[in-house]
């Protein structure tokens, strides 16, 4: 069941080192060539803005990463446990994307999605990302590579 994104109660925070563990475990439920520690441990460590979210029992049901230059806000790593996705997390959590982005003064958010990736990318053009691009060959895939279509939206 679907819950209005302005009506869901949740508890955001810095991601740390020490929720590693948990972002780590549900990366590796929910995408099949997820990030590695390293790669979470270098965007904390590199000052990144990182959040995760908690439900009202302390679970961790998501979170992003993101990088901001220049004018342009780049949307790293986004997601949503697998028992939680289809609720409007997704879409709260793109909610808090923008408004990071325009908290540094950003005009756009870009970010890169697999073709594969129906159901985000049903999130992101319902959102209002719009695609600009296509990166060949960009994301390790069964046989070989998968394109990444590149979005943005403009804040």
């Amino acid at each position: 069941m679907s819950v209005a994104p302005d009506q869901l109660s949740f508890a955001t925070a810095s991601m740390t080192l020490a929720d590693l563990d948990e972002v780590l475990a549900l990366e590796e439920s929910v995408y099949p060539y997820p990030w590695s520690r390293a790669n979470f441990a270098d965007s904390v460590d590199a000052g990144y803005d990182t959040t995760v979210l908690r439900d009202d029992e302390g679970q961790l049901v998501g979170y992003f990463l993101v990088m901001c230059a220049v004018d342009e806000a780049h949307l790293l790593n986004v997601a949503v446990a697998a028992g939680r996705q289809g609720q409007g997390i997704g879409r709260h959590l793109l909610d808090r994307v923008c408004a990071c982005a325009r908290a540094h003064g950003m005009e756009s958010v870009l970010l890169e999605v697999r073709p594969s990736n129906e159901r985000a990318l049903k999130v992101y053009n319902e959102y209002g990302f719009v695609q600009i691009g296509r990166r060949k060959a960009y994301y390790p895939a069964a046989g070989g590579r998968e394109d990444a279509i590149v979005m943005r939206y403009t804040l």
